[in-house]
This record gives structure tokens, C-alpha cells and sequence, in this order.
């Protein structure tokens, strides 16, 4: 029998861990950037309110937590509060990969610390390599064409309409009610456009007009030695845990049709806000076939742990793969992953506690059950995925 909470322990100084949170934090700095800096450059960051959760949510645990501001100073502050462990929610500070830079830093220091690694983070990023994997792995991906320079020739198999975004940003950024193009001089100006403002290539895609959903997991294969609520991954081959599929309804949103920057920073419920619908409407078959997609998509580009997978239907209502972010927003009562697990009944605390103990037992700080793990038989109904 797989034992309960109390049996499984976190391991540190005095029976707990110091624990860092780090994090890049919004400031107003944005409106006095230059003409040149796109006004959506910080979407990505986390309000201070984001980590004030997170920390009090570890702390239910016993734990001594302390916020890092994930800057140029990050190295010298890892030294000198020497944290047994790091949550992980810092973005990055520009240039390539910059997802990346964090876990790079954590990993050349040994410090261990929750969620995707550098391979992981500094894929997902790109979107364009990403979808290039997944084609490989012969999984659904709309058609598309990366323009670096912005002078490139349209591929004839690209028709219109198409969706333009950049090709390694996320939360949205760069994708407002101009990112749908109906014709070549439009996606000219908006490909220049994002070269430009963006420094970065653009992404050009077919632009899928069916519904749009995202899909969060959580887990891997030995999920249930370290879990502190093992019974979530039972029936999964694979170890993984899928929360219900959040559907998001963007034709009420500021941008009818897209979910962009401005619609992902509305509260829920404001005018101009999309809707949030959890779970999704979907025939079973259906939700099972959007869970393989998301396991194969996180599995496909060494995904550990937690991720977010982003799902549209084609115009013959096929789910195809958009993107997958593999740092994902953690804001209490307001980020996807988190209303997927509200939806569920997963206390806000339980998630934060479960990424924590699963990046914890990759570092040797928490011990094993000495459990057999259960495995499928055989049965493809047993099968969650």
C-alpha cells in the first residue's frame, strides 16, 4: 500500500529546507523603454503577489523560504543565502533562451531546484523548433515557415489566412488583432514589424480557426515514490498526473478569436476578457486523444515534471499542437494551470507542494517509498492518456 503524506519527508537542516523563490517581478519600467521596445516586453513577469503565494504555500510545509529577485545580481545572492533548494519561476532576462539561463546558472552551482530543465526550457521557448520536433515525432502541427530576415519567399503550400507571431517569446507577446494576415502585403508588415520590435524571427502559421484549449500535467514515471498525493497518478503508464482541459473562448475576448496579450492579462470575468471553460465540453474520446497529445508533446522535448500544452482544433475540428510552455504561470485563482486544478479540486497549496517534492526527489532530498509501482496490464482502457 502506498503510504499517506506523513510518510514522505522533505530532508534538510533542522528537518527543513530554506528554500528560495525565484522570480523576475513586473515593475513600470516598461513605459520608459525606448520607442523601439515593444510595450508587452515584461508579460511574461510575475507580480511580487505571485510569489508572496508560492512562499506561503511551501511554508504550510514547514519549510523557511526567501524571495530572489532573478537579475544580474542572481549568482552573488545564491552565494551568499546559500538556499538548500530554488523554486524555479524566473523568465529570464532576455537574449537566446532565455527561459534557460536560470536552471543553467542552478545546474553549473549544484543547487537543486522545481520544474523543466535547460534542454526543456530553452526548446519550448522556440517555438519554431519546437513544432519542428513534434512534425518529426509525427505529431498534428499546423503548416508553417520561420522568416528570419523578413525578405524570405512564401512557401506555396502557406495560404491565407495566416497567424504571425514571434518565434520565441510567450504569454502572447507579440500577438494582437493584427497577427491574422489575409494577404501578402499584410504579412509582409507584420513580419518586419516583429523582426524589428522584437529582434527575433517571426513565426508564420496556417491559422487554425477551430477551438482552442490547453492541457496541464504534472508527474513522470516514478511520480508515486515521491508524491505526497500518489493516488493522482494511478492508471498512467506513463506517471503522469493530466488536469482537467481548460477550453478558452476568445470571440468575447478584447481580441475576438485570439487569445493574446491583452485578452491573458484581463481579470476573469472583466469586460474584454475570453472565457474560461473547465473542463471543456469534449467528448471522451476526444479528451483522451488531447491528454496523448500533451504527453507526447511534453515527452518529445524532455519535459520533467509540470508543463502546459496548448491545443487548437483545425477546420475539420482535429486537435493540432500550437505550443508548450514548460514554465507556467503558478498566479493563484488566475493562471490556466491553476483554474485546471481548482477545477479538479487540487488546493492551490497541494500543486505548489507537489512541484516541490518532485523537483526535490531529483536531488537526492527526498527519500523513496519502498513501493512497488503499479503498472498497466495490457489494458489501454486503464490507461488515462
Amino acid at each position: 500500500m502506498i503510504g499517506s503524506v506523513d510518510e514522505i519527508k522533505l530532508t534538510g537542516k533542522n528537518g527543513r529546507l530554506l528554500i528560495a523563490v525565484l522570480a523576475n517581478i513586473k515593475s513600470d519600467e516598461s513605459t520608459s523603454l525606448g520607442e523601439d521596445i515593444p510595450s508587452d516586453v515584461m508579460a511574461d513577469f510575475d507580480h511580487i503577489e505571485t510569489v508572496d503565494a508560492i512562499r506561503a504555500a511551501i511554508e504550510t510545509d514547514g519549510h523557511r523560504t526567501v524571495f530572489i529577485q532573478a537579475d544580474r545580481e542572481l549568482p552573488y545572492a545564491l552565494r551568499d543565502v546559500q538556499p538548500d533548494m530554488c523554486f524555479n519561476i524566473a523568465e529570464g532576462l532576455g537574449g537566446d533562451a532565455r527561459e534557460a539561463q536560470v536552471p543553467a546558472l542552478l545546474e553549473m552551482l549544484r543547487i537543486p531546484y522545481t520544474g523543466a530543465r535547460v534542454m526543456a526550457n530553452a526548446i519550448s521557448l522556440d517555438k519554431s523548433l519546437t513544432k519542428r520536433i513534434w512534425r518529426d515525432r509525427r505529431l498534428p502541427v499546423a503548416p508553417f515557415q520561420e522568416f528570419i530576415v523578413g525578405d524570405e519567399t512564401l512557401r506555396p503550400d502557406m495560404r491565407f489566412p495566416l497567424f504571425v507571431k514571434p518565434a520565441k517569446e510567450g504569454t502572447g507577446m507579440g500577438v494582437d488583432a493584427k497577427a491574422i494576415v489575409h494577404n501578402k502585403e499584410e504579412l509582409m508588415e507584420r513580419v518586419h514589424y516583429l523582426i524589428h520590435f522584437y529582434k527575433q524571427p517571426a513565426l508564420v502559421e496556417k491559422f487554425l480557426t477551430g477551438r482552442e484549449f490547453t492541457v496541464g500535467l504534472i508527474g513522470r514515471w516514478d511520480s508515486q515514490k515521491y508524491s505526497r498525493n500518489p493516488h493522482w497518478y494511478e492508471g498512467n503508464r506513463y506517471g503522469y498526473h493530466l488536469f482537467p482541459i481548460l477550453e478558452l473562448e476568445s470571440e468575447r475576448s478584447v481580441t475576438p478569436g485570439l487569445y493574446s496579450q491583452a485578452a491573458k492579462s484581463k481579470a476573469i470575468g472583466e469586460e474584454g476578457a475570453p472565457g474560461y471553460i473547465c473542463p471543456a465540453n469534449l467528448e471522451p474520446q476526444m479528451v483522451q486523444k488531447i491528454n496523448q497529445l500533451a504527453i507526447r508533446a511534453h515527452m518529445s522535448i524532455k519535459g520533467i515534471d509540470y508543463s502546459r500544452t496548448d491545443i487548437r482544433f483545425d477546420d475539420a475540428g482535429e486537435p493540432c499542437l500550437i505550443e508548450i510552455n514548460t514554465l507556467p504561470g503558478l498566479t493563484p485563482g488566475f493562471s490556466d494551470l491553476c483554474l485546471e486544478a481548482e477545477a479538479e479540486g487540487i488546493a492551490y497549496t497541494d500543486l505548489i507542494l507537489e512541484i516541490l517534492y518532485l523537483g526535490a526527489s531529483r536531488w537526492g532530498l527526498l527519500p523513496a517509498r519502498d513501493v512497488e509501482l503499479k503498472r498497466r496490464n495490457g489494458s489501454k482502457k486503464k490507461d488515462n492518456i
